[in-house]
């Protein structure tokens, strides 16, 4: 199995960083964070994923179909959320529930969900320029999954799974074959890839299984961070990446960035390239770490009310 589709995620970031204007890491606060009571001690597995539990096929799919939809956080300020749901944990406790009273969505299913079905399922309301905006796009994304399982795996939900052969690596490089999944950003005259929910599908089957059966990788350890939002959040807030005056300035007031913008471009880069520092020197003090691990503490963290108080970017993307 080979490895190279997250080792150009961490060279590409590591060239945005070098010529990045807007965004830099602090080495003295990254350095304490891996010190930090924030990191240190807390348990690599936690597991903010809210699933269907059934059949492991039938769970497999579920968190193919929910990865399929795991974006939107620049449309999330329009959502309608269920009291004490963040905009993701809207979207899945929505699709869990229809899951558990209907039974899991085979490919046909999949392949003709529509927008107006993605508002109902979800309880949104369409006439809403941005809601009706993001649910035509979840449901471009999961009529993709549809036609993908259909074309490639004959309607097989977990055919995508199989075919990896426990590779997460492999995984990635077969979603990536879906528009929506191809996560590429072009910066300075390069390429610099994230594939931010091609990478998360495996960590998410690995915490979902407890790394059996559907999700056994062998290359976990290989993941980089799942470059969105939240986590760059988190890592601003520890005062590990410092965003230009204009830059924090625009955030601070709410302003979209534009997806693919230098700046943009720039966070997500700083995020997965101060996450691999921080496990580097985590590693070399004996603390046994990965990426996609600290992602999970960090994007868990990002959770509390305290870094909920600040405004993080938003844009308006199927990459996050």
């Amino acid at each position: 199995m080979s490895a190279e589709i997250f080792e150009g995620v961490r060279r590409g970031a590591a060239r945005v960083v070098e010529r990045a204007r807007s965004v830099s890491i602090d080495a003295n606060a990254l350095e304490k964070l891996t010190r930090s009571e924030n990191l240190v001690g807390v348990p690599p597995d936690l597991d903010p994923i809210d699933y269907y539990v059934g059949a492991p096929e039938d769970t497999a799919a579920y968190i193919l179909t929910l990865d399929a939809i795991n974006f939107g956080s620049g449309y999330f300020p329009y959502l309608a959320k269920r009291p004490g749901h963040s905009g993701y944990f809207t979207i899945a406790a929505s699709l869990r529930e229809d899951w558990e009273r209907k039974g899991p969505w085979n490919a046909g299913q999949l392949a003709a969900t529509s927008a107006g079905d993605c508002a109902r399922l979800m309880g949104q309301d369409a006439g809403v320029p941005e809601v009706a905006e993001l649910m035509s796009l979840f449901s471009r994304a999961l009529k993709d999954l549809g036609e993908f399982l259909l074309k490639r795996f004959d309607g097989e939900p977990t055919g995508p799974i199989v075919a990896a052969n426990r590779s997460a690596a492999r995984l990635a490089e077969s979603l990536i074959e879906m528009p929506l999944y191809r996560d590429v950003s072009h910066y300075a005259g390069f390429e610099a890839p994230f594939y931010k929910r091609a990478q998360l599908t495996s960590a998410d089957l690995a915490a979902v299984f407890d790394g059996e059966g559907y999700g056994a990788f062998e290359d976990l350890d290989q993941l980089t961070i799942f470059a969105d939002n939240l986590v760059p959040h988190v890592l601003r807030r520890d005062g590990v990446l410092v965003y230009a005056p204009a830059l924090a300035a625009r955030i601070e007031a709410g302003v979209p960035l534009e997806a693919g913008s230098p700046e943009e471009v720039e966070i997500r880069a700083a995020a997965v390239h101060s996450v691999e520092c921080c496990v580097a020197l985590m590693r070399e003090a004996g603390v046994k770490i990965t990426a996609h691990q600290l992602d999970r503490i960090l994007w868990t963290r990002g959770q509390l009310p305290a870094m909920k108080a600040h405004p993080r970017h938003r844009a308006r993307t199927t990459n996050y």
